[in-house]
C-alpha cells in the first residue's frame, strides 16, 4: 500500500468516526425524548379511553342527565384529554408549542374552510343538543327521514326506522328540516271515522261509539271523548270519534277502537255501506235506450 492509499484510508476512517460520534451524540440527546414522547402518547391514549368509559358509566347512573347528552359529553372528555396529550408530546420532543398552536390555528382555519359541511354538522349537532327538539328514544319524522332516535353525536345521529332499518343521518339534515316529534308530548288524539247508511239511526250510532270509547281503560277521561256527525258523504253518513290516550297507548287503542267500532255498530243494527251507484234504464221516444247513473 503506497502513501496515497494510506492517506485515503486514514481520511475515510476519520470521517466515519466523526459520523459515528455525531450519531451517538444525536441518539443520546434525542432518543430518550422520542421514547418518552411515545410512552406519553400511549399512556395518554389509554387514559383518554378509560376516562371516556368512566364518564359514560357515571352519566348512565345519573337519571337527571338526559340520555341524549351522555355520549357527547363522554366523547368531549376523551378528545379534550387527547389534545392535552398531543401538546405534551410536542413539548417532550422539544418543539415550541406556542408556535405549533399558532400554526395549527392557521391550518385549522384552512381545513375549516375546506370542510364547511362537516363544521355545519357540528354546529347543527350543538344546536340540537342545546335546544333538544328530540331526545334519545323519541320517534321523529323530518319528511325525508323517520325513525326512533338512538344516538345524537357531534357529527351525525343514529335513527332506527319502524321496519328495522339503520339510518346514519348528518346533523345538518335534521337541523334544517321541519321536525315532527311523535313522542315528545304525553298524550295524543285518536281520530277515527265510521260510515253508516243514511237510513240508519244516527243517534244510536253516536251512542254506541261513545260507549265503546268509555269502556276502554286506555281512553283518558280528560279531555272527554267526543263523537259527532262529521260529513254527509256520497254513500254514507260519516261519524267521527275522537278520544285522547297516552302516547304509548296510541297505536294499540287506535287499532282496537277501529276493530271494535265496526263490530259494535253492526251489533247495534247499523250497516257500514260501501260506495255504490244506481243505474236507471228507460226507453227514449225514438226507441233507443237511455242510461242514467245516479
Amino acid at each position: 500500500m503506497d502513501a496515497t492509499q494510506l492517506m485515503d484510508a486514514s481520511r475515510w476512517s476519520g470521517e466515519i468516526g466523526v459520523v459515528a460520534s455525531a450519531a451517538i451524540a444525536w441518539a443520546t440527546a434525542v432518543l430518550p425524548r422520542l421514547i418518552g414522547a411515545l410512552l406519553l402518547l400511549i399512556v395518554g391514549w389509554w387514559i383518554a379511553g378509560r376516562a371516556r368509559k368512566a364518564v359514560a358509566r357515571l352519566l348512565d347512573s345519573q337519571t337527571r342527565i338526559d340520555a341524549t347528552l351522555r355520549t357527547v359529553i363522554s366523547s368531549l372528555v376523551r378528545y379534550s384529554i387527547l389534545v392535552f396529550v398531543l401538546v405534551a408530546v410536542l413539548g417532550q420532543l422539544g418543539i415550541q408549542t406556542t408556535s405549533i398552536l399558532a400554526a395549527l390555528g392557521a391550518v385549522g382555519l384552512a381545513v375549516g374552510l375546506a370542510l364547511q359541511g362537516t363544521l355545519s354538522n357540528i354546529a347543527a349537532g350543538m344546536m340540537l343538543l342545546w335546544l333538544r327538539p328530540f331526545r334519545v328514544g323519541d320517534y321523529i319524522d323530518t319528511g325525508s327521514v323517520a325513525g326512533t332516535v338512538i344516538e345524537v353525536g357531534l357529527f351525525a345521529s343514529e335513527l332506527h326506522s319502524w321496519d328495522g332499518i339503520y339510518q346514519f343521518v348528518p346533523n345538518s339534515e335534521l337541523w334544517n328540516k321541519r321536525i315532527i316529534n311523535y313522542s315528545r308530548l304525553g298524550t295524543r288524539l285518536v281520530d277515527l271515522k265510521f260510515g253508516v247508511a243514511y237510513e240508519d239511526d244516527i243517534a244510536r250510532g253516536l251512542e254506541v261509539l261513545l260507549k265503546l270509547a268509555g269502556e276502554d281503560e286506555r281512553t283518558l277521561k280528560e279531555p272527554e271523548p267526543g263523537v259527532f256527525v262529521d260529513e254527509l258523504g256520497d254513500s254514507a253518513v260519516v261519524l267521527r270519534l275522537r278520544v285522547w290516550a297516552a302516547t304509548d297507548d296510541y297505536w294499540a287503542l287506535r287499532r282496537a277502537l277501529t276493530e271494535r267500532g265496526k263490530a259494535a255498530l253492526e251489533a247495534a243494527g247499523l250497516s257500514i255501506p260501501f260506495p255504490q251507484r244506481d243505474l236507471h234504464i228507460k226507453d227514449a221516444p225514438d226507441g233507443t235506450i237511455e242510461r242514467a247513473v245516479a
